[in-house]
């Protein structure tokens, strides 16, 4: 029995025709007269500044790099209301607050709020509701105790 062999290589020597037919029936020649056909690539012309990468500033941001967040129009009352907190428990001095505090302060009660909402709606799933009542985050906050925190 014979065995055929196929082979994707072409015999050396054999260089590319001198027409080679576009797959939509035309030549090369005859389809750069024609111009670009509506699903190709838009032509790309020679950078004039010669540079390659675009400047750091129009980049992305890296992959260390901590996420952007957008202007929040209540940053701007969360501060105050730490600014006010402040002022009550250290009788009436004011004192600044750097914005990587403020931000620090917003992250830890938005971790502590969530943790607490799961932990009462484990609650409300257990007493066989779907619906969060008062008394689920009451008694969370029982179970955790004083120090209970995000433990």
């Amino acid at each position: 029995m014979e065995t055929i062999v196929y082979s994707r290589r072409r015999p050396r020597g054999d260089g590319p025709p001198a027409r080679c037919p576009d797959p939509r029936g035309q030549t090369r020649a005859r389809a750069a007269r024609r111009g670009p056909r509506r699903g190709d690539p838009p032509a790309r012309s020679p950078d004039p500044g010669g540079q390659t990468r675009a400047p750091a500033a129009r980049r992305g941001p890296r992959r260390g790099d901590p996420p952007a967040r957008s202007p929040d129009p209540r940053d701007r009352a969360a501060s105050v209301k730490v600014r006010e907190i402040c002022q009550k428990f250290t009788r009436g001095v004011d004192f600044c607050w750097q914005a990587h505090a403020l931000l620090a302060l917003q992250e830890a009660a938005e971790a502590f709020l969530v943790h607490l909402f799961e932990d009462a709606y484990l609650l409300t799933l257990h007493a066989r509701r779907v619906t969060l009542f008062p008394k689920d985050v009451q008694l969370a906050r029982r179970i955790r105790g004083i120090e209970g925190g995000l433990g």
